[in-house]
């Protein structure tokens, strides 16, 4: 029970890694909203928990709804004092080097993984302030990091912006008690990525690329991101937490 007390928010939370950070955060006796753009599916994951959650369906890249949720959140009672800004897209088939890629794709994967994630912190913190404080948790990737993904220049580019996010915000509010930190999985096979993992020459020049020798699983992050969300890391913030069988050796 690492989280009794917490109110927790997890985009992207219908499926994959939201999924399974906010279960192991409702396990660990935190009130979980379960946020996804599929309602139904954030709706369910919920009913699985029980009157200590609640979906809420939302587009992050739409800041009146964005608002409208965090808004009707506070007015129950149910301000977040922790958020993970997990939600994201990967456009496998479209997504390119940069001299290839359709301004279209790059606009789409920048309104979702980095505009949404803004607007996510963006109302997350407006609302840690009025709390005293809160940990907020931007989920990150390889691919912002080590140029792990040049065939996806937007993924890329998107998600190294949410690296620099999380330290820009640690830094505005440390003293205002909201911290903030980025997590970075290795490649992990959740329905964001079913394309690499259908095909098995790809999926084995990934896998081959991590010392341990297997892809990531949600399972995987689970307990880093309670560390972060817990009272145990009052004085991290502004960090990149890599979890990646060992990626970071190499």
């Amino acid at each position: 029970m690492r989280l009794d007390g917490k109110t927790a928010l997890v985009t992207g939370a219908a499926a994959g890694i939201g999924r399974a950070v906010a279960d192991r955060f409702a396990a660990e006796g935190a009130r979980i909203v379960y946020a996804d753009r599929d309602g139904d599916g954030a709706t369910e994951a919920a009913a699985h928990v029980g009157d200590t959650a609640r979906g809420v369906a939302v587009d992050i890249s739409d800041e009146a709804a964005v608002a409208a949720a965090f808004a009707e959140l506070e007015t129950d009672g149910w301000t977040p004092n922790v958020v993970v800004a997990n939600a994201g897209v990967q456009l496998f088939g479209q997504d390119a080097k940069i001299a290839d890629l359709d301004l279209d794709v790059w606009r789409r994967t920048i309104d979702v993984n980095l505009t949404g994630t803004f607007l996510t912190v963006k109302h997350a913190v407006r609302g840690m302030l009025r709390l005293g404080g809160g940990s907020v948790i931007l989920t990150g990737s390889p691919t912002g990091l080590r140029g792990e993904g040049n065939d996806f220049t937007a993924y890329s580019t998107s998600k190294a912006g949410i690296h620099g996010m999380a330290r820009t915000v640690a830094a505005a509010y440390a003293r205002d008690g909201v911290r903030a930190n980025a997590v970075v999985p290795a490649y992990t096979e959740t329905p964001l990525v079913r394309t690499l993992t259908e095909n098995e020459t790809e999926r084995t020049a990934i896998v081959g690329r991590i010392p341990m020798g297997r892809a990531g699983t949600p399972h995987d992050v689970e307990g880093i991101m309670v560390y972060l969300a817990s009272d145990e890391s009052a004085f991290a913030t502004g960090a990149i937490f890599e979890v990646n069988g060992g990626m970071s050796t190499l």
